[in-house]
């Protein structure tokens, strides 16, 4: 009986009209909830938009991928060797050797860094300059946009080619069309070299860049070569001037990626990887980066940002919610004649708890709705002010929304039923 009441269109106008006689109290009143789910909406829109764009600069590194990277030593022997002024360190030809026997490792990819410097006529360029087999661009998924990859004959012939990515070509060409124009690499220990431009990269979300903490490449700034040109015409040997002194490092590979036939065998094939690596080298100068594992662990902290988020919404509604109660409360008792007069004309208990229930269930509602529009709305003008991606999670305004009307049934249950207990006859004499 009291469900069919609350359905009545007279007793929502009734209602209605209770609130708007009263217009900025009923406004006030629903600030809690429309600041709480507004909060909400515009908090969960940034949170997913960050988790998004940081899975997807994972799932760009491959989750079938083990990244092996040569890292320099905190504490090398070969820095601390007065003998000595070439620094030894990182991944070298023989640990690829036994790498290639393990099992479920279908493909190999060997990168080695040469230079950060490339020019075009007047313009100059800091990026990577690598070489590189041709099958990375297949296993490391990124897409050539415009031209074509590098390809086996690059190699075989030991062509003076390049792929530049895209980020690179606008710092260098602006808007000429790079294909078949020469990018000069600037090396100290070989000089300049130029390279035919035969493909340029797609313009693809940041791969893991070191200030995101993934220890991956940002292809956009890159420029590759075939690694036999590579190895023909700069050897091992990596000559860097760093404030008038000369350092002089030989790395044989910067960066060595095994392609994992199935994504069940990754983190098995990583933990041998890594046994391998330890018998090869006395000192930790490699990093292992799977990208599974950093794909499982922004997961498991999407989900603890939700929990937390969702924590702070609870608050947020619980406040908005005392709010409505409080006013409802103080209504009940500005209104007892009112209910005394309606309780004399033949109006039920239920009648009374329904009128109330159905004004604190407008209030809430109306919040949440509202709430809902300025958390899209706040989620817009942060990206479009700040730049930062933001996702409004569909899922989310509808459990703001339901639960926005759930906040209305509950805190607004007590002060109905209060109401409706008033006896009367008292009521009727209430001045």
């Amino acid at each position: 009986m009291l469900i069919r009441t609350l359905l009545s269109w007279e007793l929502f106008l009734l209602g209605w009209r209770a609130l708007r006689a009263h217009k900025l109290r009923s406004f006030l009143t629903a600030l809690g909830m429309i600041f709480g789910v507004g909060a909400v909406i515009c908090m969960l829109s940034i949170g997913e938009g960050a988790s998004a764009e940081q899975m997807e600069s994972i799932r760009l590194l491959g989750s079938h991928n083990i990244i092996i990277r040569s890292t320099e030593p905190p504490a090398s022997q070969q820095a601390n060797d007065a003998n000595t002024s070439v620094l030894t360190y990182g991944i070298t030809r023989d640990d690829v050797t036994r790498l290639r026997g393990l099992p479920h490792v279908k493909d190999i990819v060997l990168m080695r860094e040469v230079a950060d410097t490339m020019t075009y006529v007047s313009r100059k360029f800091e990026g990577s300059v690598l070489g590189t087999t041709d099958n990375f661009f297949g296993v490391v998924n990124v897409q050539v946009a415009r031209g074509r990859s590098l390809a086996a004959t690059d190699s075989r012939y030991r062509h003076k080619v390049c792929v530049i990515g895209a980020e690179a070509a606008r710092g260098l060409f602006g808007h000429e069309d790079p294909l078949g124009r020469n990018v000069t690499v600037l090396s100290r220990s070989t000089g300049p070299i130029p390279y035919e431009v035969v493909g340029v990269l797609q313009d693809v979300q940041t791969a893991g860049s070191p200030a995101k903490g993934l220890g991956a490449r940002d292809v956009n700034r890159d420029l590759y070569i075939p690694l036999a040109t590579e190895t023909q015409r700069y050897g091992d040997l990596k000559v860097k001037w760093t404030r008038g002194s000369r350092e002089i490092k030989r790395i044989q590979l910067s960066d060595v990626y095994l392609h994992v036939d199935q994504q069940e065998n990754v983190l098995a094939a990583a933990r041998q990887a890594q046994r391998i690596l330890q018998h090869g080298h006395r000192e930790a100068d490699y990093a292992v980066v799977v990208p599974l594992e950093l794909l499982q662990q922004a997961e498991r902290s999407k989900r603890t940002w939700q929990i937390v988020l969702g924590s702070i919404a609870g608050i947020s509604l619980l406040v908005g919610g005392i709010g409505i109660m409080n006013i409802m409360l103080a209504s009940v008792t500005e209104r007892t004649r009112e209910i005394g007069i309606r309780r004399a004309l033949g109006a039920k208990r239920y009648h009374i708890t329904a009128q109330f229930l159905v004004e604190t269930m407008i209030l809430s509602i109306s919040g949440g709705v509202i709430g809902i529009i300025m958390g899209i709305g706040f989620a817009w003008l942060v990206t479009w002010f700040v730049d930062w991606q933001t996702i409004v999670p569909w899922w989310g305004v509808g459990l703001s929304f339901a639960v926005s009307a759930l906040v209305g049934i509950s805190f607004g249950l007590y002060p109905a039923r209060a109401a409706a207990g008033l006896d009367p006859i008292e009521a009727l004499r209430y001045e």
